[in-house]
């Protein structure tokens, strides 16, 4: 049995039982006296586990006044610490000052377990690159002050730009949830101006103050039929299906794309790609069409199909 394995299973015989006789675990990880006690001094001192031994009941235990040194990373294998840590190091790049510096103790509890298998961070540094095309640098005022009332379940005031009117206005609500979209964070709430769920990005949000009111609860099954059920970020039920036709040399491509939790897709006979995805807002889908350029075809509906003609009419009569 791997060493992997093998914590795993002491982590099973503790999870179980109170108090665990050497005897069991030797038996379950079918060890020999002497990897057994490696094994217990490997658990303390590099896993931090808070391991007893009780002389009078001949076993041992978890310090349940202790559990906190238990850290998640404890029980992965080494594959799998570093998969967590190159997670942390994305989150550090998306959000770098918000998110990533409360990450650092769980950073560096992760580099000693790494440490302790033979992997060193340098390492991972040197050998993991990320790539952020087209990423967006954005200074996001609110986000504290945003995630704060979210989870204490407070309303807010906010201070929101709206940038297709060009008009900023103060509003009162009550945060359900953040959401991360494309680069950007998004908070979806209970409008007490409009007496429904809206979504706020904020980066558009210029003041916040968080009120002593309870925030409103709102159904979740009804925020995720209002957020999600039109394509992209945009809210509200779907008013119309969109039908896309790829090319079969894009098709190997988009069909292991999500595009909307309710799509509906199919390979044609001649090797093509058809994708149906709901939506109400037109102008996120309509992005996201064009970049695919002469390898989609937009088949229905015709609104939409006339808006994807004249942005690529437009476009070529730049180049004439």
């Amino acid at each position: 049995m791997s060493d992997g394995a093998r914590l795993y299973a002491y982590k099973a015989l503790f999870e179980a039982k109170r108090l665990v006789t050497r005897a069991d675990m030797m038996e379950v990880a079918e060890v020999s006296l002497a990897t057994f006690k490696r094994d217990i001094a490997k658990l303390r001192d590099q896993m931090g586990m808070p391991i007893l031994f009780d002389k009078d009941r001949g076993g041992y235990f978890l310090d349940r006044n202790n559990l906190a040194t238990e850290m998640p990373g404890l029980w992965f294998n080494p594959e799998e610490l570093v998969a967590l840590l190159t997670i942390q190091r994305l989150i550090e790049q998306l959000e770098p000052g918000l998110v990533g510096l409360k990450l650092r103790p769980l950073q560096k509890k992760l580099t000693d377990l790494l440490q302790a298998k033979g992997l060193g961070e340098a390492e991972i540094a040197k050998r993991v690159r990320m790539t952020f095309a087209g990423k967006r640098q954005l200074e996001l005022k609110a986000f504290e002050q945003v995630a704060l009332a979210t989870i204490s379940r407070k309303r807010i005031r906010i201070t929101h730009l709206s940038r297709e009117r060009a008009e900023r206005m103060e509003r009162t609500i009550s945060p359900q949830e953040l959401v991360h979209y494309r680069d950007n964070w998004y908070i979806d709430s209970w409008c007490h101006l409009r007496n429904g769920i809206r979504s706020f990005g904020l980066d558009a949000i210029e003041h916040v103050e968080i009120l002593d009111t309870p925030a409103q609860d709102v159904d979740t099954v009804e925020l995720r039929r209002v957020t999600q059920g039109s394509y992209g970020i945009f809210a509200g039920q779907a008013t119309a299906w969109a039908v896309l036709r790829f090319t079969k040399h894009r098709a190997q491509w988009v069909e292991g794309e999500l595009w909307h939790p309710q799509q509906m897709a199919t390979r044609e006979p001649d090797g093509s790609y058809l994708l149906k995805v709901p939506y109400s807002d037109d102008r996120e889908l309509l992005g996201d069409i064009l970049r695919f350029g002469s390898d989609v075809q937009v088949l229905e509906p015709k609104e939409l199909r006339a808006k994807v003609q004249k942005t690529l009419l437009e476009a070529v009569g730049k180049y004439i």
